[in-house]
């Protein structure tokens, strides 16, 4: 399993290059932005819409020192040989790159993701089937992540916060019954009935 060790990054005002700025481009920047990252595009070509977004826009073809300073990479073109050179460029720079629809050139992947409030959850196929990816998380979002989800992580993030404070490590306690609880329907206590 090349991609199985998933995690979720803050990218809060952490620089990134996207190289390339069509259609998939501005997509993925989009998520990019809505995760806090400082977004700087390199290609011949932007859309107008996703260069008024970005930090930067480099309106040229990709070079190596566009990695410079930069802590992620992805790249969204249609060239392969672009693609391959961004991964080849990153990894030897020790900068994580993702290149769109192209796992050979990828140290990591991207997820289909869904959140309801605090909850995120991923779906990945190693890279093997976007599509079922997809499939699955909307399937999850529709059938699994309600409401009382939302509202279940809420009250157990309460709850770890009161151990916190009292000095307990959360690892330590059973959350089996504190969960139960949290997800019953408008968040009646079992012990109570």
């Amino acid at each position: 399993m090349a991609f199985g060790y998933p995690v979720v990054l803050d990218l809060t005002d952490v620089p990134v290059l996207m190289v390339g700025g069509g259609q998939i481009a501005s997509r993925k920047v989009a998520g990019l932005l809505a995760a806090g990252a400082r977004v700087t595009v390199v290609a011949p070509m932007v859309l107008p819409d996703l260069a008024m977004q970005v930090h930067e826009v480099r309106a040229r073809p990709y070079e190596a020192a566009d990695l410079d300073g930069h802590r992620l990479v992805m790249t969204a073109t249609d060239d392969a040989a672009v693609n391959a050179a961004v991964g080849r460029d990153a990894t030897a720079a020790g900068v994580w790159v993702n290149s769109a629809d192209d796992p050979e050139n990828c140290s990591f992947i991207l997820p289909a993701v869904t959140r309801r409030g605090p909850v995120v959850v991923a779906v990945g196929t190693d890279g093997s089937s976007p599509a079922l990816a997809r499939h699955l998380r909307d399937r999850i979002a529709s059938e699994i992540l309600t409401a009382e989800v939302e509202t279940a992580a809420v009250e157990l993030a309460r709850q770890r916060a009161e151990f916190h404070a009292q000095g307990i490590s959360t690892e330590t306690v059973d959350w089996s019954d504190r969960l139960r609880a949290a997800l019953e329907p408008r968040g009646e206590d079992p012990e109570l009935r």
